[in-house]
């Protein structure tokens, strides 16, 4: 890679930092299982003016749920389990309200996230997973559709494989998945325990950006319960590219399964198995990869298979555009502009009195709530005290003018919108 290259992705990270008030960021990319590019930018620490360095530790978040499909699939191969199975063969006591029939809820759904759970409110005192299942058993919530019919993230269905892994395996989740992957990978400063994380050096602190304020915030580590099935560790990109080996290498051909397009997430998208892809990239590239968020934990790994590519990105503010620094990466690895998109939003001019069907509050347990409002002919977002200027690119999809983001609207029988589809969950009009 010509040095120039490398230089214009650094100048990108840098300005993209100074934009959005990202602290620390650690980027790391190895291909053809050789480490080409590792780099830390900023400081994990502010106080102490402590740079970041590729050994230091960050969140991943929901990078974590990779892991976990990862270890499903595992027991497939091994005739464990089949990911056909219904989650009641493993589960007998769960019962999900609206679902008459639990053998249609396969662990397919879980993996997929098409379950038809709507996003829940998270319960991170909950540290055992019959617990969650009562919670969710005894939990009132309108379920989204069928199963299958749609995807919407719900980290509480996605933890119901941690539940399967517990007694397939029996041992506790966070020591089977230590021993099978972190420890086995070589993975020796990537952990689940805080216990652990606190006792290590070079650890970033996780920030939020106020916006009210315009101040950078010190949070605390989220301590998930048992969401850390899909969110609970804490690593850096040198182990993460170790962790990538296992889905560019020759060793296990089911975990292609992973990756397989199940469900469309985007207009060029799709999602798996705790994986997103995008085929025929650039016309020839088949893209995988999925992003993480917590509070003070922004975080993007993925790869070409076929290029034996992986990329990984960590920072440690929430909230903040790590896909562009992933995608950026990427780009310089493949000789694309930096800013390359792959797919554009079209242009759409929509009548005032189809845009006023759009308004509404929207929302879910879990939150993220976006309200649509329309003024002067225009239509906006309230998100998170920001007001954002949308267009539309069809009748059922508008974009967040400043991120070129679409949100796909679902409509009733009377062409009126009951959900929107932001990021990756479902929110629901009030």
């Amino acid at each position: 890679m010509h040095v120039d290259r490398w230089n214009e992705l650094e100048d990108f990270i840098m300005k993209k930092m100074e934009e959005e008030n990202i602290v620390g960021v650690s980027v790391g990319i190895s291909l053809e299982g050789k480490t080409i590019y590792q780099k830390g930018f900023g400081l994990r620490d502010i106080d102490r003016g402590l740079p970041v360095t590729p050994e230091t530790n960050f969140g991943i978040a929901s990078v974590t749920k990779s892991f976990t499909a990862l270890a499903i699939m595992m027991l497939e191969a091994q005739g464990l389990l089949s990911i056909d199975d219904p989650v009641v063969k493993h589960l007998p006591e769960l019962k999900i309200n609206g679902i008459k029939d639990m053998s249609a809820i396969k662990i397919h759904h879980l993996l997929s996230h098409t379950t038809g759970l709507p996003p829940m409110e998270r319960k991170e005192h909950i540290n055992n997973y019959q617990d969650h299942i009562n919670y969710i058993r005894e939990t009132e919530y309108s379920l989204l559709g069928k199963p299958g019919e749609y995807f919407s993230y719900c980290n509480d269905s996605f933890l119901l494989l941690g539940a399967i892994i517990e007694r397939k395996t029996g041992k506790l989740y966070r020591r089977y998945m230590t021993n099978q992957f972190l420890d086995q990978l070589g993975m020796n400063r990537s952990t689940f325990s805080l216990e652990e994380l606190n006792k290590m050096d070079n650890v970033s602190v996780p920030y939020h950006y106020n916006k009210t304020s315009n101040q950078l915030e010190q949070v605390a580590w989220p301590t998930l319960g048992t969401f850390e099935t899909g969110g609970g560790i804490r690593s850096n990109v040198v182990d993460l590219l170790k962790y990538g080996q296992l889905f560019v290498g020759d060793q296990y051909h089911f975990i292609e399964k992973m990756w397989k397009p199940f469900i469309r997430v985007g207009r060029d998208s799709f999602y798996g198995y705790a994986l997103n892809n995008t085929p025929n990239y650039a016309d020839q590239w088949m893209v995988v990869q999925h992003g993480g968020g917590q509070p003070g934990v922004s975080s993007n790994f993925g790869f070409i298979p076929e290029k034996k590519l992986v990329i990984t990105v960590l920072t440690n503010v929430g909230g903040v555009s790590v896909g562009e620094l992933w995608s950026a990466a990427l780009h310089t690895v493949l000789g694309l502009p930096l800013d390359y998109k792959n797919s554009i939003e079209p242009l759409c001019e929509l009548p005032t009195n189809r845009l006023i069907h759009f308004q509404g509050l929207y929302t879910s347990k879990e939150g993220g709530n976006l309200s649509i409002i329309l003024e002067d002919g225009k239509l906006y977002a309230l998100v998170e005290e920001e007001k954002l200027e949308l267009r539309a690119s069809d009748d059922k999809t508008l974009v967040i003018v400043k991120t070129e983001k679409p949100i796909r609207f679902y409509f009733d029988n009377s062409e009126k919108p009951w959900a929107l589809f932001n990021g990756s969950r479902m929110l629901t009009r009030e």
